[in-house]
């Protein structure tokens, strides 16, 4: 077992995950707020970009993201260390930001055509 450094940018935070760990699992035994829901790499909430270092996360690829995606960003809740890490949490893959965007457009397309 080898243990790694994992450092969250612009919160200060820092734990050391082992590589038989998911990041999330020693998030949360470390007491740090990462967001979460279905723990099963499909929701995407425990989503973080990749700044530094590189992971482990061939479910991920299988769940939720594509490989491209997967070189930059860690689904935290499926994602083991393999280096040292910087991530920014909160940070969701463009396929996943553009779907948001447009749902919105979306909802505000469906809201001006209800006050018509």
């Amino acid at each position: 077992m080898t243990e790694y450094t994992v450092e969250f940018v612009g919160t200060g935070e820092e734990i050391t995950v082992s590589d038989t760990e998911t990041i999330l699992a020693a998030c949360i035994d470390a007491g740090i707020a990462q967001e979460y829901s279905c723990r099963v790499g499909m929701c995407l909430a425990c989503s973080a970009k990749i700044l530094e270092g590189e992971v482990n996360q061939q479910v991920a690829v299988a769940r939720a993201l594509t490989e491209e995606e997967a070189e930059e960003y860690a689904l935290t809740c499926m994602a083991r260390p393999a280096s040292d890490l910087k991530l920014d949490r909160g940070k969701y893959p463009p396929s996943i930001e553009d779907d948001a965007t447009e749902e919105s457009a979306a909802d505000g397309d469906a809201a001006a055509t209800a006050d018509d």
